[in-house]
């Protein structure tokens, strides 16, 4: 599983993507799913958000899977951080996991902090 903003090139093209965006994302060769969330905010379907993210867990043990918003830190960290939660970690460890395996400022705002600690709880 890789993260990737639109900055970053296609070198391999992923299986499945994961789209993080405010507004739709412009399409792409392989299939994907976009779940509507802004910039520096959360998603605007928490249930949507889980389910999208449950879903890029069970395909990324066999299959290559994309997570992209706009830049690649906040919205991609906060995911990649909730995939941690997922696999056992709790909140403020897999903060600290993204932060240090993917991107020393990944996960923008106290907001999407407290957001990773309710999906925690789920």
């Amino acid at each position: 599983m890789r993260g990737r903003s639109r900055r970053t090139p296609v070198l391999v093209a992923p299986d499945w993507g994961l789209y993080l965006r405010g507004r739709r994302p412009s399409p792409t060769a392989w299939p994907h799913r976009w779940v509507r969330w802004p910039d520096f905010a959360l998603p605007l379907d928490a249930t949507d958000a889980r389910d999208a993210l449950v879903e890029a867990r069970r395909r990324a043990a066999s299959e290559r899977v994309e997570i992209g918003c706009g830049h690649g830190l906040g919205r991609t960290g906060t995911a990649l951080a909730a995939l941690a939660i997922l696999d056992g970690l709790n909140s403020d460890a897999a903060v600290a996991w993204v932060r240090d395996a993917y991107h020393p400022r990944a996960i923008d705002t106290p907001w999407q902090r407290a957001w990773l600690r309710r999906f925690a709880r789920r």
